[in-house]
C-alpha cells in the first residue's frame, strides 16, 4: 500500500468551470506564493486542510467513471507537493484515459527549472501557469494565465467558452462557488441583487 499522500483543501467530484468537459477538481492545501488578491486565500496555510493518501484519492477519482473526462488540480500551490502529486498523476495516467489540467502560480520558466517537474509534466495535458494578478483590464478567467498545451488533447478553443465560475449546491445544502474567477462572479451577483431590491 502506498503511504504517500497530499494535503488537500477540497475535492469536487464534478465541475464544468475548471477545464473542458465535466471534471473532478482537486484543490491542494498550502501555498507559499500567496499572490496578492488571490481569491482562494484559505488554501495558503500549510497546516490546514486534511491529509489524504494517494491510494484514497485515486480510488475516489476512478469511482467517478464516465461522469468525468478529467481531473483539474489547483490550489493552494500544487507544485509545492510535487512528489506525491507526481505519484497520483502517474498512476491516474496509467490506469485511466482521463485528461489532466494543472493550475499553478509558478511561471512556465520556473516550472522548467524544477529538476523533478519533468515526470509530472509527462502526466499533464494542459498547464495554466503564472502568478494570479487581479485584472483591471477586464480580462478574467482562463484568459488571465498563459496555457501551455503539453499534448494534442485540447486547444485554446476548448478553454475559450468556459465559464469563469459556477455555483454548486452540495448534498448537505452547502453552496460551493467554483471556477477560475469566482469572486468577481460573486460580486456581480451581489450588485445585481442590490439593483433589483434583493
Amino acid at each position: 500500500m502506498n503511504r504517500q499522500g497530499l494535503r488537500i483543501h477540497r475535492f469536487l467530484p464534478v465541475s464544468h468551470a475548471n477545464g473542458p468537459g465535466p471534471r473532478a477538481v482537486l484543490w491542494v492545501q498550502g501555498c507559499s506564493l500567496r499572490c496578492p488578491g488571490c481569491f482562494n486565500p484559505e488554501t495558503h496555510a500549510t497546516g490546514g486542510g486534511r491529509w489524504v493518501s494517494v491510494d484514497a484519492l485515486l480510488r475516489r477519482i476512478k469511482s467517478l467513471g464516465a461522469a468525468i473526462e478529467g481531473l483539474t488540480v489547483s490550489g493552494g500551490e500544487p507544485l509545492e507537493q510535487l512528489a506525491p502529486l507526481t505519484v497520483l498523476l502517474r498512476r491516474l495516467r496509467r490506469r485511466t484515459d482521463y485528461s489532466v489540467v494543472l493550475l499553478t502560480g509558478y511561471e512556465w520558466s520556473e516550472i522548467q527549472a524544477m529538476p523533478s517537474a519533468a515526470e509530472l509534466l509527462g502526466c499533464v495535458d494542459v498547464v495554466a501557469a503564472g502568478r494570479y494578478r487581479p485584472s483591471a483590464s477586464g480580462v478574467s478567467g482562463w484568459a488571465q494565465k498563459p496555457l501551455c498545451f503539453l499534448t494534442r488533447r485540447y486547444t485554446e478553443a476548448d478553454f475559450a467558452s468556459l465559464p469563469t465560475a459556477e455555483v454548486i449546491l452540495g448534498r448537505r445544502g452547502e453552496v460551493i462557488l467554483s471556477g477560475v474567477d469566482p469572486l468577481r462572479w460573486e460580486l456581480r451577483v451581489a450588485e445585481q441583487g442590490c439593483r433589483h431590491g434583493l
